[in-house]
């Protein structure tokens, strides 16, 4: 079946900074391959309790330095005080970054329940209202179209969601989903809740099933039976693999687009070969190169 093009899309890619040599080097390559496609932003992961602040700064900096690039870094409430966390947000200014994903971020000790610093911000609303008394961010939250974990109801999880964008952020990021009613039905929530900021869409192209499983049970996400039974078989043929999720990711999004959606959010886990096929399968195009006269 060959796929019509959809017409104008915006995507942004998300990455993670990189713990050593080769994975620095794997993480270029991804970023000079996506780098064409001019996504809106990209954004790069921040470690529970500041554990990558550094890498994570360093990643950012060469961003914006080395790319055309609109780098967005993550920043949480975990383990710091309020001073240490404005300081991480004025260097990020002083480097060029306008852009902050706003994140309460994870229990440094996973599994254990939450507890913010008592010195620090203590949820991500305030974090957004915190930064923006830093300077004039641009921040994007996070949203849970199958709730958060740790919500006891949609309502409240909602609620929360409506303090972060009334704290200042304008735009929120969804974590990733598979069932795109459930993404539908949580945008007629938001609308009713007063909430008129975007809400992009968070896709994972799926590459390693049992990967996909760990982190789906530690978000909440549901998984298609089918999308078991797709991969079953592949655990060592991974250029199977990457046709089948290829297919898989692309009718997720056709279908968001054919829906009215327009921004897509790609978590690339530092792999470029599936989120480029994907965009390529969607009809964006790299920026044509200058021909020197």
């Amino acid at each position: 079946m060959i796929l019509a093009p959809l017409g104008p899309l915006n995507v942004s890619f998300e990455f993670f900074p990189p713990k050593t040599p080769e994975m620095e080097d794997a993480l270029w390559r991804t970023v000079r391959r996506l780098e064409p496609l001019q996504p809106s932003f990209v954004s790069v992961t921040y470690g529970a309790g500041g554990s990558t602040r550094e890498r994570t700064h360093a990643t950012v900096k060469r961003l914006v330095d080395e790319t055309s690039l609109n780098p967005a870094a993550h920043l949480t409430c975990v383990a710091a005080a309020k001073g240490e966390v404005d300081e991480v947000a004025r260097e990020y200014w002083d480097a060029g970054v306008r852009h902050i994903v706003a994140l309460r971020g994870d229990p440094q000790v996973p599994g254990s329940p939450y507890e913010p610093h008592p010195g620090g911000y203590t949820r991500a609303a305030d974090l957004v209202a915190g930064l923006k008394r830093v300077a004039d961010f641009e921040i994007s939250v996070a949203a849970y179209p199958e709730i958060h974990p740790e919500a006891p109801s949609p309502g409240v999880d909602l609620d929360n969601l409506k303090r972060k964008i009334d704290a200042g952020a304008t735009r929120a990021i969804t974590q990733f989903f598979f069932y795109n009613d459930v993404y539908f039905r949580f945008l007629d929530r938001v609308l009713a809740a007063g909430i008129t900021v975007p809400v992009v869409p968070g896709i994972i192209p799926v590459s390693n099933f049992k990967q996909i499983v760990r982190f789906a049970a530690a978000c909440g996400a549901a998984i298609p039976g089918t999308m078991a039974r797709h991969f079953e078989g592949l655990d060592e043929d991974p250029e199977t693999r990457k046709l089948v999720a290829t297919t898989i990711a692309a009718e997720q999004v056709r279908g968001l687009a054919a829906a009215g959606i327009k921004d897509f959010h790609f978590y690339t886990l530092n792999r470029a070969d599936l989120c480029f096929a994907l965009c390529h399968l969607l009809g964006l195009r790299a920026a044509p190169t200058a021909v020197a006269a």
